[in-house]
């Protein structure tokens, strides 16, 4: 079963991607800011990771960079999902190493494809 760990500081947004992913079959963790999430990163090593970018503290960029940069975490695909929707945004996401850059509000069957895209 993939392991899709999702950053997002709206509890709102994450019950949304939890009902989607978990109904699509996916194991969900949740962190709710870049800092718990680079920790759960490290410490689960998900398939992918699901990343808003604006966040209190560490921001979904820095969070990225972090963990597309780190030693033990490079490895794994980061999807970033945002409601910046800005080319300069995406651009500077995926200068950060993330793989897909979608914008908020996300298409379910977009988001599965590009799971299953980015994880295979």
């Amino acid at each position: 079963m993939t392991t899709v760990l999702v950053i997002d500081d709206s509890p709102s947004e994450m019950a949304k991607f939890r009902d989607m992913l978990a109904k699509n079959n996916f194991r969900v963790l949740e962190a709710a800011n870049g800092e718990e999430g680079c920790a759960m990163t490290i410490e689960h090593l998900p398939d992918v990771v699901l990343m808003d970018v604006v966040m209190p503290e560490m921001n979904g960029f820095q969070a990225t960079r972090k963990i597309t940069r780190g030693k033990t975490t490079s490895h794994i695909p980061v999807v970033i999902i945002s409601t910046k929707n800005q080319e300069t945004d995406r651009v500077w996401g995926k200068r950060q190493g993330a793989k897909e850059y979608l914008t908020k509000p996300v298409d379910e069957a977009e988001l599965i494809r590009i799971i299953r895209n980015v994880t295979e």
